[in-house]
């Protein structure tokens, strides 16, 4: 951790921990004065957010080492109307193996009372009680194995500190079949081939979808290749079948998302055997090259990563699908929000889409925007339909005769912007989707995840509609037509099952309406916003300035209006916005990028060229509220400086 991240001048008191209700404790009320005499991380996270998910994953061997001194708390704090609901958090506590007391905040209270703007938030409160870091983002797990260090030793010094077991309490665990499976995949003989995710394993089933025929995987969470009974897998998602001749070719027919260990998984059927494909097991955070954007937005990384997939880090796979027209596996790559590519003959593998800014932006391939992809299918044109899960969108990728790749979106309108509406379907709302699938008409299915439905798009008429509701997180949907009458699969997660159901000849037509993330508003006045961004590199690290300003700005708002001037992207990381008097309230969107490459610098103070080098971005949703005594001026950090 840079010294930049300690609170160094003011002493100040963590305010209390208040929401609605504990988990992981045994039914025991916390606060701050029980954790007194530990070092107490608090998590804001959200478990819609793969960011949080990333965080969850770099506090463990921090909790492990630590556990005699060391409380993770987390504060949940909902993003989406559907993650304020209880029942849903509890089973994303149980789904995500977290072994720490997590606080539940609907009402975002010990959220505002810490200042947190965005997901993840990390706050360390030491063992007397006072906030000693605050830190935004992904990334931090470096800084506090060297920053826990000196606090223990400190409060050691002083008496302060208190050693032994924290207050977690282990939930009594449930034996399932299955457990919050992800995706299904249909199989050449009549079964299916199911990713049971919360198991780290991969099930086949009978044609009734509920008969366990053969485990593929230890179910032990882990990373090892070999036959089915010694393979290990961690949280598996996507899965895709190859073409029989391609298969033939390259030894193995399915490709498995294997998201928590970032990689891709190879499949042989006829003996089970599993092995890996691509991916070297780091979360990608680099750009391929030196780290650095232009103007436009688009990453200026070449868009071929390399044909040896070994060595390539990849982040959070979450679906994968065949292209026929690439002739490759597209991959919902959710960490990067992006969609990579990976062809099994060569093994290379390439950025198809996005250009790694989080969010809702159409156009051409390289400069588009997405939020956090989990969930594609191809339809009989080759495209590629992607439900973008964090925009509540269904987006697509059009291939033309010039093998240019254009993405546009079907419906969504932003990152805060959801809801359950049917209709025209500029106006049609879904709520995190992470399943897709074409129907024999041509319109597309989505697994509408957070609203508990499957919704239907039709690109003739562009309409949505529901063909069914009352589901519980549907993760995945797909077209059976192995009967008579074609019906729809659908993968409940949190009833841990999958069931058949028909498709519908009348859909619904459904209007809950639209909603946008709730949060505190900041009072600004309407004209001149003075905005800044703070950044300063970590320690050992520097501006990456050899082909100019290495920082990039992107501003936006919902509504359009709102902004004036000063919206679009730029380099910097500071820009005077006029906000309009006529719109009383919305939210500014903001990503600030910013790369910086290791030293130590060589005799000519210049980054070495061998140097490792990174980019650090941050996403901002700030809701506004028109006032005339509101600020003017709007400072944030990039690296919770």
């Amino acid at each position: 951790m840079d010294s930049a991240t300690k609170t160094s001048t003011v002493r100040i008191r963590a305010s209390e921990l208040v929401g609605r209700g504990w988990l992981n404790t045994g039914g025991a009320e916390l606060n701050l004065e029980m954790l007194r005499g530990k070092i107490v991380i608090l998590d804001f996270w959200t478990f819609c957010c793969i960011n949080c998910l990333h965080v969850l994953d770099e506090l463990r061997p921090l909790e492990e080492k630590y556990k005699d001194v060391l409380v993770t708390v987390g504060v949940h704090s909902p993003k989406f109307e559907h993650e304020a609901d209880p029942v849903a958090l509890a089973a994303a506590v149980e789904r995500y193996e977290i072994h720490h007391p997590v606080l539940d905040d609907p009402e975002l209270v010990t959220w505002q009372a810490y200042s947190a703007r965005a997901w993840p938030t990390l706050v360390v409160v030491d063992p007397e009680g006072y906030i000693v870091a605050h830190l935004s983002g992904e990334g931090h797990a470096a800084g506090l194995e060297s920053f826990i260090p000196e606090l223990i030793a400190e409060h050691e010094a002083k008496g302060t500190l208190h050693r032994g077991d924290g207050p977690y309490v282990a939930p009594e665990p449930v034996s399932r079949d299955l457990r919050f499976p992800g995706k299904v995949l249909p199989l050449a003989n009549g079964n299916f081939l199911v990713s049971d995710t919360g198991h780290h394993r991969l099930v086949e089933t009978g044609s009734d979808l509920s008969t366990v025929v053969r485990t593929i995987g230890s179910g032990t969470k882990g990373h090892v290749d070999g036959s089915s009974a010694e393979a290990q897998f961690n949280e598996p998602q996507g899965l895709a079948l190859l073409p029989d001749a391609l298969a033939a070719d390259v030894g193995y027919d399915v490709v498995v998302a294997d998201s928590v260990n970032h990689r891709l998984r190879g499949i042989t059927l006829a003996t089970g055997d599993v092995r890996t494909l691509a991916g070297n097991g780091v979360q990608r955070l680099l750009e391929a090259g030196p780290a650095r954007v232009n103007d436009d937005g688009a990453s200026t990384s070449a868009a071929n990563l390399g044909t040896a997939p070994l060595e390539v880090a990849l982040s959070s796979p979450w679906d994968v699908a065949y292209s026929s027209t690439l002739n490759a596996v597209v991959i919902a790559m959710a960490g990067t929000h992006q969609i990579f590519g990976f062809d099994p003959g060569s093994g290379a593998v390439t950025i198809v889409a996005g250009n790694g800014l989080e969010g809702l932006l159409d156009g051409p391939a390289e400069q588009a925007w997405f939020a956090q992809p989990s969930g594609l299918t191809e339809d009989a044109k080759g495209n590629i339909w992607v439900a973008d899960s964090e925009t509540s969108a269904l987006r697509v990728l059009k291939f033309g005769d010039d093998g240019a790749v254009r993405v546009e979106t079907a419906i969504g309108e932003g990152l805060f912007d959801f809801g359950f509406r049917d209709g025209e379907a500029v106006q049609a709302r879904l709520q995190h989707p992470l399943g897709v699938a074409v129907l024999p008409d041509g319109s597309v299915a989505v697994a509408d995840t957070y609203n508990g439905a499957v919704r239907r798009y039709d690109p003739a008429t562009k309409t949505v509609s529901t063909l069914a509701r009352g589901l519980a997180e549907p993760s995945d949907v797909l077209l059976d037509e192995s009967g008579d009458v074609p019906l729809l699969i659908v993968v409940e997660a949190n009833k841990h099952q999958l069931i058949r159901l028909p498709l519908p000849k009348n859909a619904l037509q459904v209007d809950e309406g639209a909603a946008q993330t709730q949060r505190p508003k900041t009072p600004v006045s309407p004209g001149e916003l003075a905005l800044t961004i703070r950044f300063s590199a970590p320690t050992g690290q520097k501006l990456d300035d050899r082909w100019g300003d290495p920082t990039q700005l992107k501003v936006s708002s919902t509504p359009p209006e709102l902004l004036l001037s000063g919206e679009g992207t730029s380099v910097g990381l500071s820009r005077t916005l006029v906000l309009s008097a006529d719109v009383p309230d919305g939210v500014l969107h903001f990503t600030a990028r910013a790369a910086a490459c290791d030293g130590p610098e060589d005799a000519n103070g210049e980054i070495p060229d061998h140097a490792a080098c990174h980019l650090y971005q941050q996403d901002w949703g700030i809701p506004v509220l028109m006032q005339a005594d509101g600020t003017s001026e709007l400072a944030l950090d990039l690296r919770g400086l």
